[in-house]
């Protein structure tokens, strides 16, 4: 009975969060409340605050739900391309824009975190988080550029935060523009020829 019961535990907070990524993409986070993510997933308010504290702790939920693949997936071409640093960085950006363009969970988290959350003083905590975890990417991408300079595919002179953060922009922009209308052009298509064109224009530098 136990465990039936953590069953059910575990199956109502994935409702949960199904119903608050689908109407958070839908309406945005600071005009839903936890009332009306309750009536989505078919549950009382009680239940949401049985799981979650508040709407940034449903949203820090969203973001591991989408990123434990991933980091799997990280880890992955880590060990693949471990003499490869360059070609680490590429078939990591590329595996993250595809999970955009085909999967619906990171698609809606990232239209969420990039189009539908205000960042104001009534999310700071929601704000913060996400810096958070941005930072730590930040971190892994540019081991990998210091890795690539240290094998000699990039200059010494190469400023490895400062390539980073290009990279992540080149994500973030095309991610923005595409999630604002697919239909104007092909994400992937255009993501592989920028991320090529950087990382090639980075090794070129002096």
């Amino acid at each position: 009975m136990a465990r039936k019961t953590k069953e059910e535990a575990l199956a109502t907070r994935n409702q949960l969060l199904d119903a608050a990524q689908h109407v958070f993409s839908e309406c945005g986070v600071s005009n839903t409340s936890l009332q009306e993510i309750a009536c989505a997933a078919g549950v009382t308010r009680g239940a949401v605050y049985w799981h979650f504290e508040n709407k940034t702790d449903l949203l820090a939920a969203l973001w591991d739900r989408v990123c434990l693949p991933i980091d799997a997936a990280m880890d992955e071409l880590d060990q693949r391309y471990a003499e490869d640093p360059l070609a680490r960085l590429e078939h990591k950006m590329l595996d993250v824009m595809q999970r955009v363009v085909n999967e619906k969970q990171t698609r809606d988290l990232m239209e969420i975190l990039l189009l539908k959350c205000e960042y104001v003083p009534a999310t700071e905590a929601t704000r913060l988080h996400f810096v958070t975890q941005r930072e730590s990417c930040l971190d892994q991408t540019e081991q990998d550029f210091r890795a690539a300079v240290a094998c000699g595919q990039l200059p010494a002179s190469t400023d490895t935060r400062m390539a980073a953060l290009g990279l992540f922009a080149i994500f973030d922009g095309c991610c923005f523009h595409w999630l604002m209308a697919p239909e104007r052009f092909d994400l992937m298509a255009l993501a592989d020829n920028l991320v090529k064109a950087y990382l090639q224009g980075l090794s070129k530098l002096s």
